[in-house]
Order: C-alpha cells, then structure tokens, then sequence
C-alpha cells in the first residue's frame, strides 16, 4: 500500500513558480517532480489568485491591528492570572 505524500509549502511554490514561468510545460514539470499534472495546475492556479494579496496593504494594516489586539489580550490574561492567585490565597486562610 502507497503512502500519501505532503508537500512543504516551499515546495509547493517552486513548482507553482515552475509553472507560471512556463519554460517548460505542466506535463514536462509533472515528469521531473513526480507529480500529477493536474496537481501542479491546481497550486499553479492558487499562487496567481493569492499573489496579489502580497500587494495589498490591507493585509498589513490587519495584521498590526491583529498583533496589538493580541498584545492587549496577553496583557488582560496576565492581570487575571494575578487576580485569580491573589483571591485563591485569600480564601485558603
């Protein structure tokens, strides 16, 4: 019984680059890597959808939104823990 093999990210964006280049074709690129031509179409066909989003700079205002709600969180957490071990001390007197 065969395995099912996964692929890194990484090399999922080399063929698809590969692909995209178009020096050779799907079939020649799907001999050399091992792969179903179909396969690299499909990760071809998500690099060029998703490869604006690298440009978009919404993508980096939500990210720092994000990192300063997580930070904000983290810093809430903290003041709970502090809150929950000061009251559990006192009611174990």
């Amino acid at each position: 019984m065969k395995t099912r093999r996964r692929f890194t990210a990484e090399f999922k964006a080399k063929v698809a680059l590969e692909a995209i280049q178009g020096q050779r074709t799907i079939a020649e690129i799907a001999i050399r890597h091992e792969l179903h031509p179909n396969l690299i179409t499909q990760w071809k066909r998500q690099a060029i959808e998703k490869l604006a989003k690298v440009f978009d700079d919404k993508g980096f205002e939500v990210q720092a939104h994000r990192d300063a709600e997580v930070t904000k969180l983290h810093a809430k957490i903290g003041q709970l823990v502090v809150e929950r071990d000061f009251l559990a001390k006192a009611f174990d007197r």
